[in-house]
């Protein structure tokens, strides 16, 4: 299998890859902190984008990365060095760069010279994707600045995610914000930045990410051309994230959900045509994913329920038909909405460990039923 052929690791599945998406939805506060430091001769050599997964973070990455290597520095157009006979250069108001442009064809193509992206390689005996940035990764780097310093270009190094980097990883790219070569920057995509080392987070300038609002969804969801049926249960659902709505949405997860929510309505008694509906769904063959997102799902159930409970507001919008009405009925009081907080941990932890361990997916769900229906009682008798 050729290098082309291997799977990506910074791509989500069913969605374009963050070079091919051109337009930075939601962000616009992110954009011109950016732009800002870079108009007024202050671009830091490292930046460090966090915030929740899904919210567009390599994204903002891939664009700031075809801006820099598209636009002209502004301090060298002041000084004349491109025809500016030291004129005020023209200050940029968006990141945007034409689909047309020689750097944007080079970048999905894979062919810019000024661009390197630190990812978690394959490993050549098996073929999968390493769970690490390993330091053979990041030794790629001196060859990519040894190659490029002839021309004398800007050049970027995008890292996604620097949360996967190893130790060893990480220790070359901290020597490398260190001492920067010249033209150079350096952008760390970090879904937990205080799980780096504190002196990699000290070298970098933080851009801040948040979630997407139901209508940001939508349009986001629009660009990776998909279809959004649901647009505010999908919203509450996906938390802010277009790659859950992303994984929700190729998953049929809203109907998941409201399985979920059908379930724990009528509870403590049960439907058990319905638990049994259920179990066969996780059982099925080449259902893998499926099953992962069942007890994610679930998790959210339980977690949405919990908070309720406690703050007496039900969830609005609603993620599923009947919501409100079922958490309201489950935990009409904070101290029945500790017992779901608590059962929520213990049930969702049973679940995963059962099927890290292979045991029967059908079995696991028909047991989980079972708990639920027993803290239904419990929370009931509070």
């Amino acid at each position: 299998m050729s290098e082309e052929d291997l799977p990506e690791p910074d791509r989500v599945e069913g969605a374009p890859h963050p070079r091919d998406t051109l337009r930075l939805i939601g962000q616009s506060q992110a954009e011109t902190e950016f732009l800002d430091a870079f108009n007024t001769g202050r671009l830091h050599h490292g930046w460090m984008i966090t915030g929740p997964r899904g919210s567009g973070k390599a994204t903002l990455a891939w664009s700031i990365a075809r801006f820099l290597l598209a636009t002209p520095d502004p301090a060298a157009e002041a000084d004349g060095l491109f025809g500016g006979a030291g004129l005020a250069p023209e200050l940029a108001e968006t990141l945007a760069v034409s689909a047309d442009h020689p750097v944007a064809r080079r970048m999905v193509a894979g062919s810019e010279q000024g661009l390197f992206v630190l990812r978690r390689g394959h490993n050549e005996k098996t073929g999968r994707i390493k769970d690490q940035i390993t330091v053979d990764e990041a030794r790629r780097l001196k060859n990519f600045f040894s190659l490029s310093q002839a021309d004398g270009g800007r050049r970027v190094v995008i890292v996604d995610a620097a949360d996967e980097l190893n130790v060893s990883a990480a220790n070359a790219l901290l020597k490398l914000l260190e001492e920067p070569p010249a033209r150079t920057t350096l952008l760390l995509v970090t879904h937990q930045p205080s799980a780096l080392l504190p002196t990699i987070r000290s070298r970098c300038r933080m851009l801040r990410l948040h979630p997407l609002s139901p209508a940001d969804m939508t349009e986001a969801m629009d660009q990776a051309g998909m279809t959004v049926e649901q647009p505010e249960r999908l919203a509450a659902l996906a938390e802010g994230s277009v790659g859950a709505a992303v994984r929700l949405t190729n998953l049929d997860g809203l109907a998941l959900y409201a399985q979920w929510i059908a379930m724990l309505r009528d509870m403590p008694r049960f439907d058990r045509a319905r638990a049994q509906a259920l179990a066969e769904a996780a059982a099925a063959r080449g259902a893998e994913e499926r099953r992962a997102l069942m007890v994610v799902l679930l998790d959210q159930a339980l977690s949405r329920l919990a908070i309720a409970g406690a703050t007496g507001q039900m969830p609005s919008p609603e993620a599923a038909p009947g919501e409100a009405e079922a958490f309201a009925r489950l935990a009409p009081t904070p101290a029945a909405a500790r017992i779901w907080a608590a059962e929520a941990q213990e049930i969702g932890a049973r679940l995963r460990h059962g099927l890290a361990v292979n045991l029967d997916p059908a079995a696991l769900i028909l047991d989980t039923v079972f708990k639920l229906s027993k803290a239904a009682a419990e929370a009931q008798a509070r």
